[in-house]
């Protein structure tokens, strides 16, 4: 394998657990404290990973598929399933296998294998993707410029089968028949009241394809020809969307002074999604939304027009002053419904300075497996790259499928309590479903419209609670999940994966040495912070910090090594050392201290949290930072502020911004222009280096971070203190080394946690 691979922490399979050994019973696992927890990259590409030209065997009693785990008969031809033990004979065509001669899914390497589903002879069941543009039109004259250059670089990307739609709105909504070329033709909504689907099908013109009637195939393979004036392939339509750019303006509506313009987000995206019903069942569809404001007309409003009416705050939804908030919420919680149901993706790019609503749209988001970018202008870097990312092709596409289900088979003993991240349940009730509820649950099938490279669920398990299993002699020592996924990659072929995994079961009674050299640490943490804000989100009066601090004295207490009641003799195992320090982080990180951020902030950190894979979401807890020094290699440095030091450069990455933090000396140099002079060749190389590290870092994330560029006592150094950890305050500023900083706070530094921690978990 190669060099990369080996450094990946969730190899082959893109699987990582908390626990990777299990416990055997329902009791013993709650005395490990942290949950058993998997979390699954559904899609993510792998050099090792074979595609399979067949569809995969199922076992007749369980439906999961044939993996190197199974247990071979090659004389009688048959194989024995890991999950129920049921006998299966092979069909015909496997009459030849033998030891020497595998199918690819039996290679004991293979515990993850692609199969390339054979297609449907009919052509127009495996339609193009559809592209559904749908444009804020109250926007100023500047953005409005902003966007359109970002649209026309976005047509120019798409691949030629794909089909586009455009709807624009601003006071109403105008749906654009692209097909009618001679002349711009607009159809007009009007954005006060909530409009149901039949009447958007109906005043488009589009009836016919949801009545029983099925009128003839167009070419394109939508069964009515209708939906085609609306929707053309991007090689055709390219010169009539610029043209309809050009000519588009902002909103025409007037708007008094000190009021808000009149903007109908909600309806536009009804309307929108109205539309792509009138497509054919299973066509990938993404409606892209590209907002510069808060909804303030008709259905999903957010807030009232008067300018005097701030947008809600977080402390307005703590106190229930935000009238406006839950009946946006369930007006977005039908949208969601429907989208999942028609299979189609809500993509949200809100660029504007004050709130637009993110917070209450996130269902549709979220349970469609969208795409969410957040910036502050339609012209900032954080929107612009991140936009064209989602139309790039080759190395730094990101991959974007349509239709995905992920089911999910496990052990007998195993129970599924839910899945937190961009999906939906499929209500597919089952012997291995919990009777607890965590996130998405009650089910063995979850639906994901969307979904692409970095895509990652988090599956939260239980075990039953009879210890009917323990009977010896029939006890086996593994334990099996299997995750299938099927979807359609972007060039339209039906693909389903199929990862099985195996993990140990111990006794932990017994002993818990195996268990402990089992914890993932990274893991564990990103499971606590995905668990604790979505409970943050659903319980009212949820207290995260002191859940967390509960959580970790626990821990603590079972897993580290002391005397009781003597704090100085507290030891913790390796496998645990680096999880206090990961919850010292996330308590002060805008997972849980909401008060700095607006509510459409926190939703959206929350978001990219619950989907990102483990390094990332690591890193979004916990920053990592880089130090750039004359006398020595870039190094990691301590997230501490006694790191900041005058002749030192650092880069600072905490997944949504990217800092890069020059210390006074360093500054002053720069300032003085010491880069250019011949002789000071080092000096403009150390200034350069964290510049291509920051960019290195920027090219392979989506959203692209905010890039902050700033000096030790600059405005902007914020950035950085914000995130260290405060080993040195106005306290004890009279300890300091000449160069280094303080940080103004009265929170509580790494050190003194951990002496409280101590402290807590030795008591008897």
């Amino acid at each position: 394998m190669s060099e990369m691979a080996n450094t990946d922490p969730e190899g082959v399979d893109g699987v990582r657990m908390t626990w990777n050994v299990w416990p055997r019973t329902k009791v013993e696992a709650s005395k490990c404290v942290i949950p058993l927890a998997a979390t699954i990259a559904v899609i993510r590409p792998h050099p090792d990973i074979p595609r399979l030209p067949y569809a995969p065997l199922r076992c007749k009693t369980c439906t999961s598929a044939l993996n190197p785990f199974a247990r071979v008969d090659f004389t009688a031809k048959i194989w024995i399933c890991p999950f129920c033990y049921q006998r299966n004979h092979f069909p015909p065509h496997y009459a030849a296998i033998s030891e020497t001669n595998l199918p690819g899914e039996l290679y004991p390497q293979y515990s993850t294998v692609e199969y390339a589903l054979p297609h449907n002879p009919d052509p127009s069941a495996s339609p193009s993707p559809v592209f559904l543009f749908l444009l804020d039109t109250c926007l100023i004259e500047e953005e409005i410029q902003y966007l359109k250059s970002a649209l026309r670089q976005a047509i120019g990307l798409l691949p030629d089968n794909a089909l586009v739609g455009f709807v624009s709105f601003g006071t109403q909504v105008q749906v654009h028949e692209l097909g009618f070329s001679d002349m711009s033709k607009v159809y007009v909504f009007r954005g006060s009241k909530e409009i149901s689907k039949d009447q958007i099908l109906e005043q488009l013109g589009l009836v016919a394809a949801s009545s029983g009637r099925r009128p003839h195939k167009g070419a394109t393979g939508f069964p009515n020809s209708g939906v085609t004036r609306f929707l053309l392939p991007a090689s055709d339509c390219e010169y009539t969307l610029n043209a309809l750019l050009d000519e588009l303006q902002t909103d025409q509506w007037p708007v008094p002074p000190g009021r808000r313009p009149a903007r109908c987000t909600g309806v536009a995206l009804s309307v929108a999604s109205g539309l792509l019903s009138a497509c054919n069942p299973g066509t990938g569809a993404r409606i892209i939304a590209l907002v510069g404001g808060p909804c303030t007309e008709g259905p999903g409003t957010i807030v009232s027009k008067d300018l005097s009416d701030p947008v809600r705050s977080h402390k307005d939804l703590d106190k229930d002053a935000a009238p406006y908030f839950k009946k946006a919420v369930k007006f977005y919680d039908g949208l969601a419904k429907q989208l999942v149901s028609q299979g189609h993706v809500l993509d949200l790019f809100a660029s504007a300075l004050d709130q637009v609503g993110v917070a209450e749209m996130k269902v549709a988001v979220e349970r469609t497996g969208g795409l969410v970018v957040l910036a502050e202008s339609f012209g900032h870097s954080v929107f612009k790259d991140s936009f064209k990312r989602v139309f790039e092709d080759g190395e730094q596409s990101l991959g974007l499928c349509f239709n995905g289900t992920l089911e999910i088979n496990c052990s007998k003993e195993i129970k599924i309590q839910g899945i937190i991240g961009p999906c939906t349940s499929m209500e597919k009730k089952g012997p291995s479903v919990a009777d607890t509820v965590i996130g998405e649950g009650n089910t063995t099938a979850w639906k994901m419209c969307g979904l692409d490279k970095s895509t990652c669920l988090t599956v939260m398990f239980d075990l039953t609670s009879s210890d009917r299993s323990n009977t010896p002699g029939a006890v086996n020592p593994q334990l099996y999940l299997q995750f299938l996924t099927s979807y359609q990659s972007p060039d339209g072929q039906l693909v389903l994966r199929v990862t099985t995994v195996t993990r140990r079961w111990v006794d932990s009674s017994v002993s818990s040495e195996e268990l402990v050299q089992g914890f993932d640490q990274e893991t564990a943490a990103v499971v606590m912070a995905r668990y604790a804000s979505l409970k943050m989100e659903t319980e009212e009066t949820f207290d995260a910090t002191r859940w967390l601090d509960r959580f970790l004295i626990r821990l603590c207490s079972k897993f580290g090594d002391y005397r009781k009641d003597d704090p100085s003799s507290f030891t913790l195992n390796p496998s645990f050392s680096l999880f206090p320090q990961f919850m010292f982080n996330l308590r002060r990180s805008q997972f849980v201290q909401v008060f700095n951020n607006s509510p459409d902030e926190t939703a959206y950190f929350r978001m990219l949290l619950n989907r990102e894979n483990i390094s990332n979401a690591a890193v979004m807890i916990q920053p990592s930072l880089i130090s750039y020094s004359f006398n020595s290699l870039p190094a990691p440095a301590l997230l501490d502020v006694a790191s900041i030091a005058a002749d030192r450069i650092l880069l600072l990455d905490s997944y949504f911004s990217v800092v890069i933090f020059h210390g006074m000396t360093i500054a002053q140099w720069r300032n003085l222009g010491y880069q250019n002079q011949p002789e000071h060749q080092a000096f403009a190389q150390l200034l350069q280096a964290p510049h291509d590290d920051a960019q290195m870092i920027i090219r392979d994330r989506f959203p692209v971070p905010r890039l902050v560029v700033c000096d030790q006592h600059g405005s902007q150094a914020r950035f950085l203190l914000a995130k260290l950890n405060p080993s040195a305050t106005y306290n004890n500023a009279h300890e300091m080394a000449a160069g280094s900083d303080v940080i103004f706070t009265d929170d509580v530094s790494l050190q003194v946690f951990f002496e409280h921690l101590q402290r807590l978990a030795v008591q008897s």
